[in-house]
């Protein structure tokens, strides 16, 4: 018997079914000049089944960076192959370029066999499958059908996904359907439609729900606005068919998407064995339903696949409630939208050259929010990039040049791109024209696609007045850049800070007055019902009251009593009494408080001015500034008043003498 390979087996193979891989290799060698290797074949077979370098980086146990880097040669050999203009091929329009030559094959041919399936739904051949002639018969139009359905299936570009969803619609169309995958209306510019025109002319939505897409927020948004539209449309359409992919009916969606898919039918997809079972129950609720049926909904379909929720029973919380602290996580179930702020943003960081301004004071949820604007831009296959300006060393703002330096090469270490300074640093130009060349000649070339730069704490930089006026400046240089030039559109900023900006700026230098603002409020009594209920607890407005008469809507100080309250160490009205002291459950946020205010002398003495007030006073403007984005005071115009009962308590007994 031969002995075992060694060879790593070979990824996204699925490929070779799809695709005249034979031809399209040699070709590109012929462009190349000598033979593709292993690592590129890998990386083009990802990019034709559809997946961006985030994607491809994560099933190959890859850095991102690395894969993005090493594509943009493999761009460059289809740009020379088809004969194109530099910079015409990208992750999103390989697709369409090959499949415009003439590479894509007519029909799919049998998988090549491999050790184990690939990731991206290849199918074991010892079960049933559509190449079945006994499916096969199944998928013929049956009589019963009076009209072709128009079918619109969505598989999130996750890899337990796309082959299923291949499948499927190769089936579908057999059987005489109109049909469309919702993200191939992102791949091509030319081809794009909203989100709203894709779902509003189909009378059926198969989504299919992998782990990854079922806690994603574009994937919750989808759903948001199909369940707008089924419920306005006399017909109710479109009928959405949620196909869990993987997991089963007992973990828990998140909050919002359970909402929106309550009253729906679920299926479980396990494995391979179930693919022929599935194809025949969609066929048979697509015969036998027509579009003006308006109780789509509730339409009983008896098999073992299928778990049906009840429609009596409302959502519950998705996870044991989690103590807050720092950044709400992207899964978490805890997240409160504020609406219409998520959707602009989420709008605005499509845009080139896109600028957004996020302002709040202290754990209000700026840094939360930013990660789902670089979340979102992601699901773009975008370049996303935070970085913290708290992670630079005093010493780094000793002067302009070294912070420049320090902030070009953190974005190249983030974009695990090798540091090339000494290449791009001229001192006959100066700090500034040496930062923008570095962004412009090197990084935003070694990428293929828009980098979203979300810039955190940046009142680091405000303390710094010398360096604060260039680097703002810089900053919206860029962003003017961007209306003239291409290369800068590739640039979306995201500027997060808590402090009002007290450097004094030009306004035509100031990055403050351009882009999106925006300015996270409280939660509303509203919200802060709706996170109650994420924790389990059925509260009354009287109950909310309470708590916002102590802490009113901020984020953070609500989280902290409902997580308490849930978890059972106390009730409400042991929070409300021990709240304000060293017992309570907000001693280190009211220490860590005082500690900051004993630092500052003169800050102290502010504060202790407003909590002694019963009226909105007077405070010195850097004062103000400070104390607000602290959290602790809200700005009245010209005038300050203290931000909760919970800090007039608290300081109250430890500020002002009897």
């Amino acid at each position: 018997m031969a002995p075992a390979s060694s060879q790593p087996e070979e990824k996204f193979l699925q490929a070779e079914t799809l695709w005249d891989m034979g031809r399209l290799y040699a070709d590109l060698a012929s462009a190349k000049r000598e033979k593709l290797t292993p690592t590129e074949k890998e990386h083009l077979r990802g990019l034709l089944l559809g997946l961006g370098p985030k994607e491809i980086a994560q099933e190959l146990c890859k850095g991102v960076g690395g894969v993005r880097v090493a594509l943009c040669s493999l761009y460059r050999y289809l740009e020379a192959l088809r004969d194109l203009p530099e910079g015409e091929v990208n992750s999103r329009t390989a697709i369409y370029v090959l499949d415009e030559a003439g590479y894509k094959l007519s029909a799919p041919r049998t998988a090549p066999t491999s050790a184990a399936a690939q990731a991206g739904g290849e199918f074991d051949r010892s079960q049933p499958t559509l190449d079945n002639p006994e499916i096969r018969s199944r998928s013929e139009p049956s009589s019963s059908l009076h009209f072709p359905a128009s079918i619109v299936i969505s598989h999130s570009n996750q890899n337990e996904s796309i082959g299923l969803a291949q499948q499927l619609s190769h089936a579908l169309k057999a059987a005489g359907h109109q049909l469309l995958t919702l993200e191939e209306r992102y791949a091509s510019p030319m081809d794009w439609q909203p989100i709203d025109t894709v779902l509003e002319h189909c009378d059926y939505w198969i989504l299919l729900l992998a782990p990854q897409s079922a806690v994603s927020e574009m994937v919750t948004e989808e759903v948001r606005r199909a369940r707008e539209l089924h419920d306005a449309h006399p017909g109710h359409k479109p009928m959405i068919l949620p196909i869990r992919v993987g997991f089963s009916l007992d973990v828990r969606l998140n909050h919002n998407l359970r909402g929106y898919l309550h009253g729906f039918q679920q299926w479980v997809w396990r494995s391979p064995a179930d693919t022929s079972l599935l194809l025949q129950e969609l066929l048979r609720l697509i015969a036998e339903a027509q579009p003006s049926v308006t109780d789509l909904t509730t339409q009983a379909l008896p098999t073992a696949l299928i778990a049906v929720d009840d429609p009596d029973l409302p959502p519950l919380p998705v996870a044991e409630p989690e103590l807050p602290w720092g950044q709400v996580n992207l899964v978490s179930a805890f997240y409160v939208e504020r609406p219409p702020i998520e959707a602009r943003c989420y709008e605005t960081i499509i845009k080139p050259g896109a600028l957004i301004r996020i302002k709040a004071p202290r754990q209000m949820g700026k840094t939360s929010l930013m990660s789902r604007i670089l979340y979102q831009g992601e699901q773009q296959n975008y370049v996303t990039l935070p970085l913290s300006f708290q992670l630079a060393d005093r010493a780094i703002f000793a002067d302009l040049d070294k912070f420049l330096r320090w902030f070009c090469a953190s974005v190249g270490l983030g974009l695990q791109l090798p540091n090339k300074l000494k290449d791009y640093w001229d001192d006959i130009f100066g700090s500034k024209v040496n930062c923008k060349a570095y962004f412009e000649q090197y990084l935003l070339k070694e990428i293929d696609s828009p980098l979203v730069l979300g810039l955190d704490e940046v009142d680091r930089v405000f303390e710094h007045r010398q360096i604060a006026e260039d680097f703002l400046g810089l900053l919206r240089a860029w962003h003017e850049e961007a209306k003239n030039r291409e290369i800068w559109q590739k640039l979306r900023l995201v500027v997060v800070h808590s402090t009002e900006v007290y450097v004094p700026l030009d306004n035509n230098q100031s990055p403050f007055n351009v882009g999106l603002p925006i300015e996270l409020p409280e939660f509303s009594p509203d919200q802060v019902q709706d996170l109650a209920a994420r924790h389990g607890l059925n509260w009354r407005s009287r109950q909310i009251q309470q708590l916002m008469t102590l802490v009113g809507g901020h984020p953070y100080l609500v989280r902290v009593a409902l997580y308490h309250i849930a978890k059972q160490d106390m009730t409400l009205e042991q929070l409300l009494r021990a709240a304000p002291t060293e017992a309570g459950p907000y001693n280190d946020h009211l220490r860590r408080h005082l500690w900051s205010l004993e630092q500052y002398p003169d800050l102290a003495a502010a504060l202790a001015k407003t909590v002694a007030a019963t009226e909105p006073v007077r405070l010195e403007a850097t004062q103000a500034f400070k104390l607000h984005s602290m959290g602790l005071v809200h700005l009245n115009g010209n005038n300050v008043s203290l931000r909760y009962e919970l800090y007039r308590q608290y300081f109250r007994d430890r500020m002002l003498t009897t």
